[in-house]
């Protein structure tokens, strides 16, 4: 009974737990990593046809993402999840593997110019249309006989529709021992879903950390700091764009927005139009109204007694077409643009940005976490000219965040969830946490309730039967290892073979060269403007280039 940790360990992205008990091996969550990558990953420690069983916590990608990567390279098992979690996978991974399709075309037309060897992507949309058969829906609540000597339970914790922890009850040799997966743990009062629901005992917990550093603002009335963003943006004759993530916070803008407009908040602009220009959320809109009797919260669910939809109203259009996209902007009334991707990086909204950025009258309104270098980021940060199908653009638009919005549970919920374990695991595992957070988190866990605790990094294996760490493995740095050899992106542990070590000498200089890069900027602060704007753009064009 050992449990390897793989991905998501002093990171916050790439979930991916390996559990060997009673003869089988189970993957649980196997997710993509996105964003900065801090530390290496090693590769999934098996072959992948030799994975019996897959459990999904959730279906955001960084949870669920990699899942058709394994049906690429020979897996023939089950995947467990909830049925909603069922339901957003089966658009989520398409749609993530029609990205992996296109990025591959791109690169190959560009590399095919320069002489390179064709670039395979991770997976298809065959690799994902196929996985997706194998998904077993389950009940919250229930217990399920996975194979003799394993059973599992879902327990809704409240973070995006489907989301669950899982109990994993192991009886081996004689003894039962219960490892439970957090997930991630939902905000509390958030709308449309459910409170988190504590799960009661665990010999072995893992649980996420991602703002266990923090905690979040008192819970702001986002119907009354919405409606004067929009009020304000409609009186100048903008638009009101709003680049939002596809699956969870476009609903609940959607859900805010009904709110404003059955209450009249906005004056002189009755009837005013909100287009959700985003595939993806459309469809996921209408996973959520499948889903509205088990999955929603109770205020929501008084709305569908009443004949309400929580989400739709008069003035919502959808627009799915390339041609819908594009005649958003051709129509020159005031209105609401809700698009993907959410921190601007991909996808539609990077042409509503282009329409509206160098317009006064428009308003930018973020309402999500906008990760470090991402284009979000730098237009919270107050960066004045940005470049856009390689075309430069001002800021000129109003730029602003919509405070308090968060799917994730801050450092007292996260303790609120976990003093509900009535007994005292004999130890515990914090992961889904940035680097600086794991180990605070942990030494927190350890101080408030008397916990043994741990925050390993990738590699770290532990003997559940002897309650023993078997290999505690070091950090290992982005540039020491090697890109996994089953093609998952990630980068393996292991050393490189000598004809990548000049490859990695070349590497290491670049590295050196961006370190140097950055320093120099921290030097830059208190120089002139018009010197910063300059540099500014010369690093800009630099990025173009190369990009």
């Amino acid at each position: 009974m050992k449990l390897t940790f793989v991905g998501a360990d002093h990171e916050v992205t790439g979930s991916c737990h390996f559990l060997e008990a009673a003869g089988k091996k189970i993957l649980i969550d196997c997710g993509m990593e996105q964003g900065r990558n801090d530390f290496d990953n090693i590769p999934i420690p098996v072959s992948i046809p030799e994975i019996d069983y897959v459990l999904v916590t959730h279906a955001h990608i960084d949870h669920s993402g990699l899942i058709p990567m394994l049906e690429a390279r020979g897996f023939s098992g089950q995947i467990f999840a909830t049925r909603a979690t069922c339901d957003l996978c089966e658009i989520m991974l398409l749609d993530s593997a029609h990205i992996q399709e296109f990025e591959a075309e791109w690169r190959n037309r560009k590399g095919k110019r320069l002489g390179r060897d064709p670039f395979v992507p991770l997976y298809t949309a065959e690799d994902a249309t196929r996985v997706l058969t194998r998904f077993v829906p389950c009940e919250y609540k229930t217990w399920i006989d996975l194979s003799e000597g394993i059973r599992i339970r879902f327990t809704d914790v409240g973070h995006l529709l489907g989301s669950s922890a899982i109990e994993v009850e192991v009886t081996e040799g004689g003894r039962t021992e219960k490892i439970v997966f957090s997930g991630d743990i939902g905000n509390y009062d958030q709308p449309l879903l459910l409170d988190p629901e504590a799960v009661d005992s665990a010999d072995y917990l893992l649980i996420e950390s991602t703002y266990g550093d923090r905690s979040h603002d008192v819970r702001a009335d986002y119907v009354s700091e919405l409606a004067p963003v929009m009020q304000r943006t409609f009186d100048r004759g903008g638009n009101l764009v709003i680049p939002s993530f596809a699956v969870g916070r476009t609903q609940e803008m959607l859900y805010f927005i009904r709110q404003i407009k059955e209450q009249k908040l906005i004056e002189g602009h009755d009837g005013f139009q909100v287009f959700v220009d985003s595939p993806l959320a459309i469809r996921a809109t209408t996973i959520y109204n499948a889903h509205k009797y088990d999955c929603f919260d109770e205020e929501a669910r008084e709305l569908v007694a009443r004949g309400i939809n929580p989400i739709a109203f008069p003035g919502l259009e959808t627009a799915i077409t390339a041609d819908d996209s594009k005649a958003i902007n051709f129509n020159h009334s005031p209105k609401v643009i809700i698009s993907a991707s959410g921190m601007c990086e991909a996808g539609r909204i990077k042409h509503h940005l282009k329409h509206n950025l160098w317009r006064p009258e428009s308003t930018i309104l973020f309402v999500g976490y906008q990760a470090e270098g991402t284009l979000g980021r730098l237009l919270q940060n107050g960066i004045e000219e940005v470049s856009l199908f390689g075309e430069k653009i001002a800021v000129k638009a109003e730029i602003a965040t919509l405070p308090g919005i968060s799917g994730h549970a801050d450092r007292e919920g996260l303790l609120e969830w976990a003093s509900h374990i009535r007994n005292k695991p004999k130890k515990v595992f914090v992961v889904h946490g940035d680097k600086d957070v794991v180990d605070g988190f942990a030494s927190l866990l350890s101080a408030t309730f008397g916990w043994d605790t741990m925050a390993p990094y990738s590699g770290t294996v532990y003997d559940l039967a002897a309650n023993v760490c078997e290999y505690e493995a070091p950090p290992r740095l982005p540039e020491t290892g090697r890109k996994a050899a089953d093609g998952s992106g990630k980068t393996a542990s292991r050393p490189m073979a000598d004809d990548n070590a000049g490859k990695a000498t070349v590497f290491g200089h670049l590295i050196k060269a961006a370190s140097r890069l950055m320093s120099l900027v921290r030097t830059c602060e208190g120089r002139p403007n018009k010197d910063l704007k300059r540099f500014c753009r010369e690093i800009t064009d630099l990025c173009d280039r190369w990009e």
